[in-house]
């Protein structure tokens, strides 16, 4: 299916609105107008971006004045594994799953999947969606708010600090935390949006492909088909920026729960200020306590008992 995007000016919209009266449908969240016509949809935003998405995308694009911004293009993406995506796939119906909180020393780390269609892809752009390491934590709680009113669908797991620390105990390594963290949420949502299936997979590459697999191997499961892995994939996929952002958020609002808990504001990262934070924990808690809100194998911990001698 081809697709295109256009920028056009307002007086170029309000003539497109009029010359597609008679094919306008129902206009999704956010969007100006929406119409169907020989076999293409064309979504236009306020921002003067128009989507032309179909088998006469191209076509019916160049009726219009404008600069094309989004065109399909042919993959470019260099092959480093087996597992690396055609470069198409970033346009298609995908699910795209990410992560957040696992450099952080206070608070759990979260995962989150989401299946982003073809044409909601436009509007994500248009409410903001894109890597969430570039956006302010106030930010991506707006955005996730947005995105949740969009009605797309998604599935998200928290892995808490004491179950953290006990698999960790166990000889769990974080990149397995996270691959069975992935493999949860993917089959859940493949469960929520069943019987439609997603033209693919998308994971935020932590580890090699290998690596992933063998660790599901290892307990009784297999890579769903049409999975693909790349490094930084939000950059890439605006449904792995999507899953990026609900990850982010849920995160947030768990050190949020913890900073209650504990009584002030538990720092994110792993800096020289989250040490500080964690040996105030120790005075008040005791150094267990670490275990209900802390990843207590990062070296925090012990350079949180300097500032205690």
């Amino acid at each position: 299916m081809g697709q295109v995007v256009r920028q056009v000016s307002n007086q170029t919209l309000e003539t497109m609105k009029n010359t597609y009266q008679a094919e306008l449908k129902q206009t999704p969240p956010h969007a100006l107008f929406a119409a169907q016509i020989n076999g293409t949809t064309i979504t236009a935003y306020k921002s003067g971006k128009v989507l032309f998405q179909g088998k006469n995308a191209e076509q019916e694009s160049a009726r219009w004045d404008g600069d094309v911004v989004i065109k399909d293009k042919k993959p470019t993406v260099q092959k480093i594994h087996a597992y690396t995506p055609d470069e198409r796939l970033f346009s298609q119906s995908i699910i795209g799953s990410d992560e957040a909180g696992t450099g952080d020393y206070f608070g759990p780390i979260t995962v989150a999947a989401a299946y982003v269609s073809s044409d909601k892809i436009e509007l994500l752009r248009e409410l903001g969606v894109r890597d969430s390491k570039n956006l302010s934590d106030q930010s991506i709680e707006k955005i996730a708010q947005n995105i949740l009113l969009c009605d797309i669908p998604y599935s998200s797991m928290v892995l808490d600090n004491p179950k953290y620390n006990k698999l960790q105990a166990r000889g769990w390594t974080q990149g397995k935390m996270k691959t069975m963290m992935h493999d949860a949420v993917i089959d859940s949502l493949l469960g929520k949006i069943s019987p439609t299936k997603p033209e693919g997979i998308l994971i935020d590459q932590f580890s090699e492909p290998g690596v992933y697999i063998n660790h599901l191997r290892k307990e009784n499961k297999q890579l769903p088909e049409s999975t693909y892995f790349i490094t930084k994939a939000e950059s890439h996929s605006i449904a792995v920026a999507t899953a990026s952002i609900l990850a982010r958020s849920r995160f947030v609002q768990e050190i949020d729960r913890l900073s209650k808990q504990v009584g002030f504001t538990l720092p994110k990262g792993a800096s020289a200020k989250v040490d500080q934070a964690a040996s105030s924990l120790i005075r008040k808690k005791g150094e267990a306590y670490l275990h209900n809100v802390a990843k207590v194998h990062f070296a925090n911990t012990k350079k949180a008992a300097t500032y205690l001698k």
